[in-house]
């Protein structure tokens, strides 16, 4: 019986339809969902190496503050609106932002710590090579997850 799904939600299009969709499926199942937001840690492997060089000075200190600052204020507003669509469909929810270096993996991981029973997400539908190059989230869930998996396209 499924009684909590997991939706992760980049804030895309096909993620705010997909998110729609799985709200409306797991009120029809009586069920609670989790609104998951993953953020990319910032990563500037030669910036910090720089500043601390005497002529770079000039480089702003707060790159990271900054991206961290924005990363989070764009998670709270894509989480919000999955709050409100939860609310259209009746369905109780919370929400979780992680951060991590391979969004399929923090997927994984939310869903197994707060016991989820199905993950229902979007697929980006990448084909061709810049699906070999970017990947899918959805697939990657799919391919490493145990759980049972809904996929909207």
């Amino acid at each position: 019986m499924i009684r909590h799904v997991l939706i992760p939600t980049d804030g895309s299009e096909s993620a705010r339809g997909a998110a729609r969709r799985a709200l409306e499926f797991a009120a029809a199942l009586g069920a609670r969902a989790t609104g998951l937001h993953v953020i990319v840690p910032f990563h500037a492997y030669t910036y910090r190496s720089q500043v601390m060089l005497s002529y770079h000075r000039a480089l702003p200190e707060d790159s990271q503050a900054a991206y961290e600052a924005t990363t989070t204020a764009c998670a709270r507003r894509i989480l919000d609106e999955f709050e409100g669509l939860a609310e259209e469909a009746g369905v109780r929810c919370d929400t979780l932002v992680l951060q991590h270096d391979e969004p399929f993996r923090a997927i994984l991981d939310a869903a197994q710590r707060k016991r989820c029973d199905l993950i229902a997400m979007a697929s980006a539908g990448r084909s061709g090579i810049s699906g070999v190059l970017l990947g899918n989230e959805a697939h990657k869930v799919l391919t490493h997850g145990k759980l049972p998996v809904l996929v909207f396209r």
